[in-house]
């Protein structure tokens, strides 16, 4: 027997996963192969593979007889632009890419050496979840894999990939992980399928609806980012990873180069309307403020009052949390709180300042939302930015009223620095709300109490609704111009570089849940 070539028969073997057949039916569904899919993630001729012969070891119900080197999951490491990744990709060619124990042993065997050597882990789903055949160890397999995404929780960042199917246990652990990225029409995730739905709740409801790419994008937030196909969601990844440290002791990779549009130093002036009730598009500040086309937004389609990203200023990377005018007037509730308060957590687990851009009217009233936990859920948002210990500066652009103010990264929850805009409007509430309270006998008394109600909100307006009285407090650093925002930025980011600030020594917090 020439070994050599035994070698490479057996390695060629294990490349065809579940065979030609499935394969083509892969295809056929518009889906990369899990070979096809680590070669276009990683940098060309980079990914070493590790358990390319690994087969399971069960005998029941015939699996003796079905055994496929590799056993339906490819795992090993490689680069992303220079940088080392570890990596696992489910094969859904064999046996659907359920998972064994010996498939959970090879996705185990990559997070922890992710962990030894403070790298990125990508994980690409594509699975029927738990291998029936095998019984509890699958099961048991699952588990050895979400105590590893617990434990790597804010030590090295974790993105996972939805390229298929991924039901019951498996939603677990892309759970666990950093960033989710869904595949639009083939990729759904939910704990319980659309035939057990109708068999409980008697409702009628498909794959898509019930879990797919745009259901979690727009209803659960369970999805972060969604692609088109495979090929995009493989680049948005690659490219998201370029805003990321290696690990929770690193900084983010700063590129040499970057670009600024002067202009946007006019455009800026003319983005607030005159109308301080009329909305406007946050998004047109952050872009005047950044690197030109450094914004990457997260959770785009979720909570869309407020807005959360990664982006750059002088080529360094710096996360993102605005309040959005545009929708909702930029209130908070239960879900915004979630988005931001997810997102300023893992910025602070990896050493990305926060900069953040406030025009907030207050929470979101209601018997809704307080019946399902703003207090809560909107404490969240004001733990996590009370916790962080990254360089923080706030801007506020216009309204900061009420507790929505104290929330939003102010300087008495640690903030480094606040700037404010001379349109800010900083108070316990809006002019109209505080005159009906503060004149309440005045403008009751009053002949024209609407005449003089008008007249009692602009004489609050004035004295109140303006940063200066916040600034003559040092509540507020420093009333700016918006075209000065972004150089005020950079030098507060360049004064904050060598922050120092540690928590009180515990355990951890208890964040409230």
């Amino acid at each position: 027997m020439d070994r050599n070539q035994d070698l490479k028969d057996r390695r060629e073997a294990s490349k065809l996963g579940g065979g030609e057949a499935r394969i083509d039916r892969q295809h056929a569904q518009g889906k990369l192969t899990a070979r096809e899919r680590v070669t276009a993630l990683l940098d060309e001729g980079s990914f070493n593979e590790i358990g390319q012969f690994v087969e399971h070891r069960s005998t029941s119900f015939g699996l003796d007889k079905n055994k496929i080197p590799g056993d339906g999951v490819v795992t090993g490491f490689g680069t992303i632009h220079g940088r080392l990744i570890y990596v696992f990709s489910q094969d859904f060619t064999v046996l659907g890419g359920s998972l064994s124990e010996t498939h959970a042993e090879k996705i185990c065997r990559v997070m922890d050496l992710a962990m030894q050597n403070g790298a990125p882990l990508i994980g690409l789903n594509d699975s029927g979840g738990a291998r029936i055949q095998e019984g509890v160890v699958s099961l048991a397999g699952y588990a050895d894999i979400f105590y590893r995404n617990t434990r790597a929780s804010g030590v090295i960042p974790q993105i996972s990939v939805i390229m298929g199917p991924c039901a019951g246990g498996a939603v677990y652990s892309p759970a666990l992980t950093d960033f989710t990225v869904m595949v639009e029409d083939t990729s759904y995730m939910f704990v319980t399928g659309p035939n057990v739905v109708k068999t409980v709740t008697h409702e009628e409801v498909t794959s898509e609806d019930l879990g797919g790419a745009k259901a979690h994008a727009e209803k659960s937030g369970v999805n972060h980012f969604t692609a088109g196909n495979d090929i995009e969601a493989l680049q948005q990844v690659r490219d998201l990873i370029t805003f990321m440290p290696q690990n929770a002791n690193e900084e983010a990779p700063s590129p040499t180069m970057f670009e600024f549009n002067k202009s946007k130093l006019e455009t800026i002036k003319n983005i607030l309307p005159e109308n301080n009730t009329l909305p406007y598009d946050i998004r047109k500040v952050v872009d005047s403020v950044i690197d030109d086309n450094s914004f990457r937004e997260v959770h785009e389609d979720f909570a869309k009052n407020i807005v959360v990203g990664f982006a750059r200023i002088e080529g360094r990377t710096v996360g993102i949390v605005a309040n959005q005018p545009a929708s909702m007037a930029g209130v908070l509730d239960i879900d915004s709180s979630r988005k931001g308060a997810r997102f300023v957590r893992f910025c602070d687990s990896f050493n990305i300042p926060l900069l953040v851009f406030e025009d907030v009217p207050g929470f979101l009233p209601g018997t809704d939302q307080e019946w399902r936990g703003i207090i809560t859920h909107g404490a969240k948002l004001l733990y996590a930015f009370a916790e962080a210990t990254v360089p923080r500066i706030t801007v506020i652009t216009r309204k900061a009223y009420g507790g929505a103010f104290d929330v939003m990264n102010s300087k008495s929850i640690g903030a480094d620095l606040n700037f404010a805009w001379p349109t800010a409007e900083i108070a316990v509430m809006g002019a109209k709300g505080a005159a009906e309270i503060i004149f309440k006998r005045e403008i009751a008394a009053a002949e024209n109490s609407e005449e003089k109600w008008l007249e009692k909100e602009a004489e609050y307006a004035e004295m109140f609704a303006n940063p200066y009285r916040a600034a003559e407090r040092g509540i507020v650093d420093d009333v700016i111009l918006p075209e000065e925002t972004r150089a005020k930025v950079i030098a507060g980011f360049k004064m904050l570089e060598n922050k120092a600030e540690t928590l009180p020594k515990k355990k951890h917090g208890n964040i409230p849940l």
